[in-house]
Formats: C-alpha cells, sequence, structure tokens
C-alpha cells in the first residue's frame, strides 16, 4: 500500500471533481511519483548536462554507444492488434474541454488527440475538468447542453481516443507528494490510465498516448518502464498501452530508433511535431553563430526539415511503426474566401507531399481540414489502412544533414518580427486566462508556436541579426514593436491579462539568459 497521509490535494475536489480525485487514484499515482520522480530528475538534469556541451560548439550525431540496435535488423516494434488504431489517417487535436471533446470525436477524423500538454492552460479546473469529459467520453455517456439550448452528444462512429501527457519538465503544483510538486507527466498519465484502461480494453479498445517533447531514448526507457509498472499495478496485461512517440525535438530525431528500441512492446510509432522541432533547434544550439528566418518562411520543405522528416518515415516504417506527419495549423475564415482558397491549396500540397513521402496519417487543427486532408490520404491508401509496406531505402540522412541549418531559405522582416511579437503575447495573454488553443491570425497557435515566436526573438538579438532592409534587431526595436503592436489589441477591457502577458514575453523573450520554456514563469503566475 501507497502511503497517502502526506498526498496533498491544494485544488478542491468537489462535484464530479471527486470522481477524478478519489483515494485510490491518489494512491495510484502518489506511486508513479515516489517510484519514478528519482529517474525522471536525472533525466532532466542529464538535459542540461548536456546543453552545457553544446553551449561550448558540440555538435549532436548519433551515439555510437548504441550503434548495435541501429545496425540490428531482427527487431521491430510489436504490433498494434487493436482495430481502431490501424487506420490514422488524418488526426485532429486540442484541449479537452467538454465541446471540443464531442466536436473533435465527432470530426470525421480516425484518431483524436485529447490535449493535456501544449494546447492546455494547466489550471486545476482545466485538468480535472478534462479528466471528467474524457471519462465521460470513453463510457460514451458525454454530452453538453450551452446556456442557448444547442445540444452535443457523440455520432455512432467517432474517432479513436489519444491522450497527450505534459512532458517530463513539468510539474502538477496542485498534488503535493511527500511534500514537493509531483510530476505534471505522471499526474496526466496515471489518472487517464487508472480511471479509463479497462473500460477500454474491456470493448476491444486500449489506453493509447502521444509522448512529448523526449530528448533522448532514456527518456523513453523511464516511459516505458512507467507503462510496465502501471499494467502490472492495475492487473492489465503487458503491452497493452499503445503510445506514439512526437519526434519534436532536434535530439530525439538523432535517436528515433533507439526509441522505438526502448518502447518496442509499447510503440504506435512517431509523429513529426514540427513546431517544437523548429523551437527546439533555436533551443538547443542558441549559443551557436546561427540565425533562421521568420518563422513563417522555415517550411518542411527547408532542408533540415526534410532531412528529419525523411528520416522519421524511413526508420519507422523499418521497424514496423506507423508515422504520423505534421500540424496543418490554418483556421478557415468565414469572411474570406480568397484567404481560404490560398491556404487550402498550401493544406492540400503540404499533405500530398507528407502522404507521398510514406507517412500513414497526418494532422489538423480544424474539423474543416479534415475532409481535404482525407482526401489526400484516401488517394495514396485506398483501401488500406495504412503505408507500413512502403519502405524507404533510399534515404540516407546524415548527422549534417540533420543540422544543415544554413541552408535554409528566407529572411529576417520587420513583418516576421512583428508577428512573433504580436503572436506570442496574444498567446500568453490566452493562456494566463485559461486558453491554450488560440486562433490568431487565421491560425491556431498553441505553446509550441508561442515558444518559437520568442525563441526567433532571442535568436536574433543575440547574434546580430538584421532585417532585410538592413536594421539591427535590437531590444529597442523590440520594445517599439511591441508597443505599436499591443496598441492594436484590446488592452483596457475589464480581465485582459495583456500586462503579465507582455511581462513574461519579454523576460523570455529578450533576457541575457535563455530561459527553457515559456510556461515556467507563465505556471508561477496560475498555480
Amino acid at each position: 500500500m501507497v502511503d497517502t497521509a502526506s498526498v496533498e490535494v491544494v485544488g478542491p475536489v468537489e462535484g464530479r471533481f471527486a470522481e477524478v480525485i478519489t483515494p485510490e487514484a491518489l494512491e495510484f499515482i502518489a506511486g508513479l511519483h515516489r517510484r519514478f520522480n528519482p529517474t525522471r530528475q536525472e533525466r532532466l538534469a542529464a538535459r542540461l548536462e548536456r546543453q552545457k556541451r553544446f553551449d561550448a560548439g558540440e555538435k549532436p550525431d548519433f551515439l555510437p554507444e548504441t550503434k548495435q540496435i541501429r545496425d540490428d535488423p531482427t527487431w521491430k516494434v510489436a504490433p498494434v492488434m487493436t482495430a481502431d488504431l490501424q487506420d490514422r489517417r488524418v488526426e485532429i487535436t486540442g484541449p479537452t474541454n467538454r465541446r471540443m471533446v464531442i466536436n473533435a470525436l465527432n470530426s470525421g477524423a480516425k484518431v483524436f488527440m485529447a490535449d493535456f500538454e501544449d494546447a492546455n492552460t494547466p489550471t486545476w479546473d482545466n485538468l480535472v475538468d478534462g479528466h471528467v469529459n474524457l471519462i465521460d467520453a470513453n463510457n460514451r455517456s458525454i454530452t453538453l447542453t450551452t446556456p442557448e439550448g444547442r445540444e452535443y452528444k457523440l455520432n455512432d462512429v467517432t474517432a479513436t481516443l489519444l491522450v497527450r501527457p505534459r512532458g517530463w519538465h513539468l510539474v502538477e503544483k496542485h498534488v503535493l507528494v511527500d511534500g514537493e510538486p509531483m510530476s505534471g507527466s505522471l499526474f496526466d498519465f496515471g489518472l487517464y490510465f487508472f480511471h479509463n484502461a479497462k473500460t477500454l480494453l474491456a470493448r476491444g479498445s486500449g489506453p493509447y498516448y502521444y509522448l512529448p517533447k523526449m530528448e533522448s531514448h532514456l527518456e523513453a526507457r523511464l516511459w516505458n518502464e512507467v507503462f510496465t509498472y502501471s499494467e502490472a499495478t492495475l492487473g492489465v496485461p503487458h503491452g497493452s498501452i499503445k503510445a506514439t512517440v512526437l519526434i519534436e525535438t532536434i535530439l530525439g530525431a538523432f535517436e528515433i530508433e533507439e526509441i522505438l528500441h526502448e518502447l518496442r512492446d509499447h510503440s504506435a510509432g512517431c509523429n513529426a511535431g514540427r513546431w517544437d522541432y523548429i523551437f527546439s533547434v533555436m533551443k538547443k544550439f542558441r549559443n551557436w553563430d546561427m540565425l533562421l528566418p521568420d518563422r513563417g518562411q522555415i517550411t518542411m520543405t527547408s532542408p533540415f526539415m526534410r532531412a528529419y522528416t525523411e528520416l522519421l518515415v524511413k526508420t519507422c516504417h523499418k521497424r514496423g511503426a506507423f508515422a504520423i506527419g505534421g500540424m496543418a495549423a490554418f483556421i478557415p475564415s468565414r469572411r474570406d474566401a480568397d484567404v481560404n482558397a490560398v491556404a487550402m491549396a498550401r493544406v492540400k500540397e503540404d499533405k500530398l507531399r507528407e502522404a507521398n513521402d510514406g507517412f500513414d496519417g497526418t494532422w489538423v487543427a480544424h474539423p474543416d481540414l479534415v475532409g481535404i486532408a482525407t482526401e489526400v490520404f484516401d488517394g495514396y491508401l485506398d483501401a488500406r489502412p495504412n503505408q507500413l509496406s512502403k519502405q524507404r531505402p533510399e534515404v540516407d540522412v546524415s548527422a549534417a544533414d540533420l543540422i544543415n541549418f544554413a541552408a535554409t531559405p528566407g529572411n529576417i522582416t520587420e513583418a516576421g518580427l512583428r508577428a512573433n511579437v504580436s503572436v506570442g503575447i496574444q498567446y500568453l495573454e490566452a493562456w494566463l486566462l485559461g486558453t491554450g488553443a488560440v486562433a490568431i491570425f487565421n491560425l491556431m497557435e498553441d505553446a509550441a508556436t508561442a515558444e518559437i515566436s520568442r525563441s526567433q526573438i532571442w535568436q536574433w538579438l543575440h547574434h546580430g541579426a538584421k532585417l532585410e532592409d538592413g536594421r539591427p534587431v535590437t531590444k529597442e526595436l523590440v520594445t517599439q514593436i511591441t508597443d505599436e503592436e499591443l496598441a492594436k489589441l484590446p488592452t483596457n477591457e475589464d480581465g485582459r491579462m495583456f500586462g503579465p502577458a507582455r511581462a513574461i514575453f519579454e523576460q523570455v523573450a529578450t533576457a541575457d539568459e535563455f530561459v527553457d520554456f515559456l510556461t515556467w514563469p507563465a505556471y508561477d503566475l496560475i498555480a
């Protein structure tokens, strides 16, 4: 038995929250924290040590100590046996609020990734209410009636549900285990597993997850140990958990095979998390003399991004694992047909490239994009559920290819700087008010895109960037543009949080030292 006497829940447990935060559930997640948090801390410390080497100029490479894993042609991940995870041609993502859960499950997509991470502000209400909604979704009892009388309920056929817990770097301050905040990852994973695993297995499905922001196969090993322990503790068959890893860090790209090997009994493949990937490049190599153009000009055809995605498909299919493509973040306009026509053409082009490369599916942010993405993948898959048979032996990606940032075409522009400032502050303001997925300038922005915005400004400031018209990017220019962009926003409305949002943005975009995650100082304001 786990001692729950020293587990303190700081957030309120009232109404339906009491169905989630039960003594038995607390016992389970506290046990996870006590058993695995020391290793989590070791893995985070290893990140810091590795960062020091990159700051000193070391370049990443494929690990010599795991060469035998990469060279061994015999191993594959355990096949996914459940029918509802065979076809993943279109996946929609979003936060766990009740209306979003119902609409996403009804969207026509094959998969819905319910997000406790980048699309979620981790307030206590958002987190626990999200678990209530997912329990109801898995019980197929979820409904919603709005104050206006509009009713929402599940269709007969719905998307398969996957859940993304927070990354290893985040904590949950509303639950203290032995006096310390517990791991946010283990809180999110553990509550969902505890309340839903057996329900899902009884109907031929399973507890399916997306795993974010890992930087090494040792971090994947920790997840695998958590899975194995959790299955044994709850009496669930080994391998019931299936997890898709977001390869959304540059360091993760160097260890795709090793990550799959660590999770091979629990693997459901990898996803090309494009926005966080770009952010990780700026973060990990922040002291390198390396400048990237406006974030809008860093496309999936940029050489370093092309190398990463081709390596991902080749590696996953070589090992029998699904490869899922990146996000289409466009939000269709209700008023401007011309904007929609241009954007939809770009979405289609992006999805055609992914399908042709061999991806088994792709991500969209809005239900209106499900149809166009489905049409593209239907054209490649036809009646097949996936493209696992499409091998890519011709792909040969080197370490130099993955860090070939100098070949990225594009410019640094005032418009790009303005967009970074405006998006970053608008996103943070919404995040502080409890919304983690925000439509800004017809794009769905989440924490990953806000991270790119502020990291790009930091990079430009610290490496002497000049705009295409020759002006240097300085703190004075950033301050001037911030003043001008804020003047366009409703900063005087009651209840708005633009002041704190600006303060956080300036802290993470213009400070002398790089802050690894903007959600760290932001979380301090809401917890």
